[in-house]
């Protein structure tokens, strides 16, 4: 969106507006698992760049002791929960509980404490406790980082923003297949659902919030 009638049109229209950023924080890690590293099976695109960058995220969320939240995408077994969206995408279907693609990627390996959701659709929000177990630890502010942009990351935004919590998507720590929908779908995150900043700028940004109260 570098055309500067269209993003005129949306300042016109009152979109775009700074979500203010407010504690406490929370991190949501969407979907950072093996299969979505690897370009042979999900992945591809800056998805590699985006796990690296999301590393010293991760630190930095331990560091200040904010909630941490991942998600992965796990059927049952026996597909028994098989749906539209593995309709849409029959190989999600291969992601199981114990199998090695739907794991975690070793380098943001959660630790104790750090909530995992286990979903079959794009939100790491829709029809998961994820929404009650934020608010009741008082989150107002969620980071969010994973894959895809364009995807689950999208979705979970959008139901992040639904139930009323501040996203904060972070554009270097977020990662699609493909750089035209990653870069549109933080164009149109940032005009209508979050605000968008880079992992640094958001840091920089939070330490300020916590320096001021």
């Amino acid at each position: 969106m570098s055309n500067h009638n269209e993003i005129s049109t949306y300042e016109r229209q009152g979109f775009g507006n700074q979500l203010e950023l407010k504690a406490p924080i929370g991190l949501l890690i969407v979907d950072f698992v093996n299969s979505f590293a690897d370009p042979d099976t999900f992945g591809g695109g800056n998805i590699p760049q985006a796990i690296q960058n999301t590393v010293p995220l991760l630190e930095a969320a331990r560091e200040q002791g904010w909630t941490i939240v991942h998600s992965r995408i796990v059927f049952a077994d026996d597909g028994s929960d098989h749906n539209i969206f593995s309709q849409k995408i029959p190989g999600m279907l291969t992601l199981k509980e114990d199998d090695a693609n739907s794991a975690i990627v070793d380098e943001l390996a959660p630790q104790e404490g750090e909530y995992v959701v286990r979903k079959t659709v794009p939100s790491a929000f829709f029809g998961t406790s994820l929404a009650a177990w934020l608010a009741q630890r008082g989150v107002q502010t969620l980071l969010i980082a994973g894959a895809t942009t364009s995807g689950c990351v999208r979705a979970s935004v959008v139901d992040a923003m639904s139930c009323g919590f501040r996203p904060l998507v972070l554009s270097d720590c977020v990662g699609d297949r493909a750089l035209e929908p990653h870069a549109a779908n933080l164009f149109d995150m940032e005009q209508k659902y979050a605000t968008v900043m880079t992992r640094d700028e958001a840091l920089t940004a939070l330490a300020k919030l916590k320096s001021s109260s």
